[in-house]
């Protein structure tokens, strides 16, 4: 069955994300000798990397609050998604919201686990990794009016880097190769 128009797009733009998110985790996995990294014990891991994961949760609070501003000042939608239909704009903005939040709940906890288990020399993808989440959600927010091609890079280049680190993080574990920090 041929493929249609936005399927080729949508296509397009998730190969293109997985490409990215490969160089981008392989690149800094492959500079992390040229990298200054912390000592190899949990405090100073969690210090080097989750100043970073600040980055998608602003993100998060960024996406939450256009929202409310556009309720507050749309009569039409006020009163929220559970008491009127709302308005086309509302509804978009919720659709962001609701799959930033999502995205949300798989990346940070991945990021936390990358800080804590993985050896020295991967420390740098996570860092990394919340970078592209929010470039990859500012391109989906950007792309959301226009359709699933105009979107597609932005969801997956948010997507593709967490599920390449889970990828990851089952690999080095069943090679044994997980530490946990000190």
């Amino acid at each position: 069955m041929p493929l249609s128009s936005k399927q080729r797009g949508v296509l397009a733009g998730m190969i293109t994300a997985l490409l990215l998110a490969i160089a981008a985790i392989a690149g800094v996995r492959m500079a992390a000798e040229h990298l200054v990294l912390p000592a190899d014990e949990l405090g100073p891991r969690l210090r080097y990397g989750l100043p970073f994961e600040l980055l998608p949760v602003l993100v998060m609070m960024l996406t939450i609050g256009v929202l409310a501003r556009h309720r507050f000042v749309t009569p039409q939608d006020i009163d929220g998604s559970g008491l009127t239909p709302g308005s086309e704009r509302a509804r978009l903005l919720q659709a962001v919201l609701q799959n930033t939040l999502e995205q949300l709940v798989l990346a940070l906890p991945t990021h936390l686990l990358w800080l804590v288990l993985v050896p020295l020399e991967w420390l740098a993808v996570a860092p990394a990794c919340a970078v592209a989440w929010v470039v990859g959600r500012g391109l989906f927010a950007l792309g959301y009016s226009r359709g699933a091609p105009s979107r597609a890079l932005g969801f997956a280049l948010t997507f593709y880097p967490t599920v390449l680190m889970i990828g990851l993080l089952l690999y080095l574990w069943a090679a044994g190769s997980l530490v946990v920090a000190r």
